[in-house]
């Protein structure tokens, strides 16, 4: 329906010469696709945009650009890898993401906020929870997008490997049980950092205090742990390390990994933990991962108000 207001022409008697046309307007009289629906389509853009696919040139360039930093070492290995004639590749599958978690840090510090701070500052969230989807729809989604992201950037490399010591004629047995090794255990980091990161970014609705809060949880707890196990080494109190390791995400992954999944631990004395305190890393992982989700539904149910 549209209203118009026509001028009056001279000698016109004054009055209310307002019109009513139907332009033709009807109600939506097709299929309700519902919440499923909508929850698989915030998953999508926030996948998307945690890529930039589907933003501006600008949101493209950092998350492109440690996706290329973390799979350019991956080439370079699987290059000098064939031209040696290599017996084994430079890095085992369960130790890339370890090696590179400065630049997985980093791509959760920029993606976190981009993904929740944004809904928060521009008061966006109660417009989701006025459709069909609810509270745990949205967490559900948000959660699933960064972690998928995640796990895009740590597999990926991953992949360059494996295809790389296909190349090079390595075992094929041997590179397909170490692949799928590396496989579980990027899942359950990106699982873990995807927790993490959405919950501090979740706080605060500034995506640069955002950014800076991801960046020092994740590098003042790995320093500190770092630190405390060098210090534990020296003064031979080799039993505390694992213990201590169980105060940061990159070596809670690693200790899980070096346990159940044949990895060699990065801790000091390389020795990692025992199975029943690979059995506490699990459930410190499991529990972290599950209190992130309830903390996010706890934090959106005050939102969405």
């Amino acid at each position: 329906m549209a209203v118009e207001q026509p001028t009056r022409a001279p000698g016109t008697p004054p009055g209310d010469q307002t019109r009513i046309h139907n332009i033709g307007y009807r109600n939506y009289d097709g299929p309700r696709l519902g919440r499923s629906y909508a929850t698989r389509s915030l998953y999508s853009q926030s996948l998307r945009g945690s890529y930039g696919l589907g933003r501006s040139v600008k949101s493209k360039v950092l998350p492109m650009l440690l996706f290329v930093v973390m799979c350019v070492p991956a080439a370079i290995m699987v290059a000098v890898a064939v031209a040696t004639k290599a017996k084994d590749l430079p890095v085992d599958y369960t130790r890339y993401a370890i090696l590179m978690q400065a630049v997985i840090s980093l791509y959760v510090a920029s993606q976190a906020p981009q993904s929740v701070s944004r809904d928060l500052r521009f008061k966006t969230v109660p417009l989701y929870f006025s459709r069909p989807i609810e509270t745990a729809d949205y967490v559900r989604a948000k959660y699933a997008a960064l972690a998928s992201a995640l796990f895009v950037l740590t597999a990926a490399p991953l992949l360059v490997l494996y295809i790389g010591a296909l190349l090079a004629k390595l075992d094929f047995a041997d590179q397909t049980e170490g692949f799928a090794q590396g496989l579980v255990s990027v899942a359950l980091l990106s699982l873990l950092f995807a927790g993490i990161g959405l919950v501090i970014a979740s706080v605060t609705p500034r995506r640069g205090f955002g950014i800076a809060a991801v960046i020092a949880v994740m590098t003042i707890s790995y320093g500190a742990v770092s630190t405390l196990q060098a210090i534990a080494e020296n003064q031979d109190n080799a039993g505390a390390i694992p213990w201590i390791g169980l105060f940061s995400p990159v070596t809670l992954i690693d200790g899980v990994q070096s346990v159940f999944l044949g990895a060699t631990s990065a801790s000091p004395g390389a020795a990692g933990p025992s199975d029943a305190q690979g059995v506490v890393y699990v459930l410190v992982v499991l529990g972290l991962i599950a209190a992130a989700y309830g903390l996010l539904l706890r934090r959106y149910r005050k939102v969405g108000l």
